[in-house]
């Protein structure tokens, strides 16, 4: 626990989508509680299920899964004032086929389900909230297979850049690489190539 951590970013991001009155503030103190993740650590394993939506207050969550040959192939990213969960696991209360952990010592505000569907008949304007947010995590999850499918990897390259400028100097070539769905040994190889053509 964190009691002295501010709520403050929270509260500015929901204020973004929909304004918070002060009673509706007082439920998000209430029922958000902050939490520590370490380096390395497990936010959630494989197997168990996804009990809790994560809002990053600072530091770096990723989503993954390993495959049969031990290949790591990272869905996503989370990073200051972004949200991460196994949405199929936390909704459906089912074992996860995912991994979350985190790149960097990481602070977030963690919500259960058993608090959000409290929050949701307390104040119906988190359920507008949290559908919003849903959209948009699918929009991005679409916008993602379909570059997948029909880009190069220099063109997924620029857009990790675009989308991601604040993760290029903190995240491990290799973890990009594994986003990307290349090789660390080509990333660095494309890097190279694009710097000698005056590219970043």
């Amino acid at each position: 626990m964190l009691p002295d951590q501010s709520a403050e970013p929270l509260l500015d991001y929901f204020d973004r989508l929909i304004p918070l009155n002060q009673p509706e503030k007082e439920l998000v103190l209430a029922r958000f509680h902050p939490r520590l993740f370490r380096k390395r650590q497990y936010v959630l394993q494989e197997g168990n299920t996804c009990t809790h939506f994560y809002f990053v207050l600072r530091g770096c969550l990723r989503m993954y899964k390993v495959d049969d040959k031990g290949n790591t192939h990272i869905l996503q990213f989370s990073a200051e004032n972004n949200w991460i969960a196994d949405i199929a696991s936390f909704h459906g209360t089912q074992p996860s086929l995912l991994n979350i952990d985190a790149l960097e010592d990481t602070v977030v505000f963690q919500i259960s389900r058993e608090d959000l569907i409290s929050l949701y008949l307390k104040a119906p304007k988190f359920d507008r909230i949290f559908r919003v947010l849903i959209e948009n995590s699918y929009v991005r999850l679409q916008e993602r297979l379909l570059q997948n499918i029909s880009s190069t990897a220099e063109e997924r390259y620029r857009s990790f850049q675009e989308i991601y400028p604040h993760l290029l100097g903190r995240l491990p070539q290799v973890q990009i690489a594994s986003f990307l769905g290349i090789s660390a040994e080509f990333l660095s190889r494309l890097r190279n190539r694009r710097t000698k053509a005056g590219n970043p």
